[in-house]
């Protein structure tokens, strides 16, 4: 009997050892430490910013445009987050667009914050990882012909999909067992021109039209939100045909070199809006307006509108008149990603 109560009080003492033993590990929590944050994002839906001297479209909204909210990009369906730290190395997390959780390394971080569902837009960044530039893809289109307001030589391309990012330099993280909360508004870095060519005459000859707009930024600094110094004509696939006109909207990172320190004095830029119409007697008509003092003074977006346009009768009654104007048959346009 007594060797069998020794068997038992071993067996309690063996079991309140490991129950103990577990306890103390189940409630030690140093190893769940760690340099992470928990992401809270934002975002400002800004189709235009007036940071120029022209109209504050704002707060002066002409009534009979499109209605001013409806211009307004929508929330992106997803968020990257990339985090460097001082000897050049990164990673990069694919989260929720309203945020989660991501680990950074010890020590001071540079944290890139953009979306991750953009399609005509190409990334690349420079040794140090931190000076990240968006650009756009080269468009070829057949029938295309450079304006003669438009700056020499200009690329043509894609309409940059909607873009937002911010930037936190030298990010100190805490090691901590609970995320700690980082929240962080994305400014946008793509912006909208609303054009608007009001005819005179000979509207009801047009069956199709696209825009074009030179001089506009080639690229953008996802960091600093500068733009580069190098202008490019943007080729539009979209414009609509109204009882009063023509009516269609492009996509730029803006004006080229800017901010800068002599705008709004800058007189090399030029800007070419490029009216491009099929007639329903299947004729092309090309025209082309110089809206330089429109464009420097709306550099992040804004309104440009030209008026007074006329189709002379001879040109839109002339033809075989053969031409379906529910096919937009003007020769495909060709992207071609930029070498990086």
């Amino acid at each position: 009997m007594k060797k069998i109560l020794n068997i038992l009080m071993l067996v309690v003492m063996v079991a309140t050892t490991s129950c103990n033993h577990k306890d103390l590990c189940f409630h030690h929590r140093d190893h769940a430490h760690k340099y992470h944050i928990n992401i809270i994002a934002d975002y400002r839906y800004d189709w235009e910013e007036c940071l120029g001297t022209g109209p504050d479209w704002r707060n002066d909204w002409p009534e009979n445009y499109l209605p001013y909210d409806s211009l307004r990009p929508g929330k992106p369906s997803g968020l990257r987050v990339v985090n460097y730290n001082k000897d050049g190395d990164y990673n990069r997390h694919n989260i929720s667009a309203d945020g989660g959780v991501v680990t950074l390394y010890e020590g001071l971080n540079d944290i890139l914050f953009y979306n991750n569902d953009t399609e005509y837009i190409v990334f690349s960044r420079n040794n140090n990882g931190v000076y990240t530039r968006a650009t756009t893809r080269t468009r070829t289109r057949a029938e295309y012909k450079p304006s003669e307001f438009a700056n020499v030589g200009e690329n043509t391309v894609s309409p940059p999909d909607m873009l937002y990012a911010n930037y936190y330099e030298n990010y100190l993280p805490e090691k901590v067992v609970d995320p700690v909360d980082v929240y962080v508004t994305l400014q946008p870095l793509v912006y909208t021109y609303k054009i608007r060519c009001e005819f005179a005459q000979g509207l009801k000859y047009v069956a199709l039209a696209k825009c074009d707009l030179s001089g506009m930024a080639e690229s953008v600094l996802l960091n600093t939100g500068e733009t580069s110094e190098t202008a490019v004509t943007i080729l539009s696939d979209n414009g609509e045909v109204t009882e009063w006109g023509v009516r269609s909207i492009i996509t730029s990172f803006g004006i080229p070199g800017f901010p800068h320190p002599d705008y709004p004095t800058r007189n090399d830029a030029k800007h070419a809006l490029v009216l491009n119409l099929r007639l329903k007697n299947g004729k092309y008509k090309t025209l082309d307006f110089d809206v330089t003092d429109q464009v420097q003074s709306q550099p992040h977006g804004g309104v440009i509108v030209v008026r007074d346009i006329v189709i002379p009768d001879d040109e839109g009654q002339t033809g075989s008149g053969a031409f379906d104007v529910e096919v937009d048959d003007w020769g495909p346009y060709e992207d071609i990603p930029l070498p990086l």
